[in-house]
């Protein structure tokens, strides 16, 4: 068997536990196979950075019902727990947190998506969704998208 790799001892033992945050994210896709992202606006962290609209799920709240909370909050549209389909999901250790993220795809909702919190909008080809500078936790996300569409 091979020394190294996944194979190596945990780094992480004996390390203090970082907190986990739950934050939801959804790939708005329009009728010509485009994925709706955001780019974080300044004052925010990671500010000038593109993502998938989302956000925190709040304690005793469901993924679904966070998602669709928070696209009424930041674009003014609406969906349903129905129009949301789980695709994948991002586990990414950041310096003080520990980011767990599941991905939704929503082909279905009502409004025309409007940036409600400062933030660019832009629709995207899959294929061009690399070109974007994006946060660590969301460029695995571009590969299972780009496999998808």
């Amino acid at each position: 068997m091979a020394e190294g790799g996944c194979w190596q001892a945990d780094s992480r033992k004996g390390a203090a536990e970082k907190p986990i945050i739950l934050v939801v994210a959804v790939a708005m896709i329009d009728v010509d196979g485009r994925v709706l992202i955001a780019k974080r606006p300044e004052g925010k962290s990671m500010a000038g950075l593109w993502e998938f609209p989302g956000g925190k799920v709040e304690n005793g709240e469901t993924p679904e019902a966070a998602l669709i909370r928070e696209l009424h909050e930041e674009l003014h549209v609406d969906t349903r727990e129905s129009c949301l389909a789980p695709l994948t999901f991002a586990s990414h250790e950041y310096d003080d947190f520990h980011l767990l993220m599941p991905l939704y795809v929503c082909r279905q909702w009502v409004g025309e998506p409007q940036p409600k919190e400062g933030q660019e909008l832009a629709w995207v080809r899959p294929i061009r969704l690399k070109d974007y500078p994006m946060p660590p936790a969301d460029i695995p996300l571009i590969a299972m998208l780009r496999d998808l569409l």
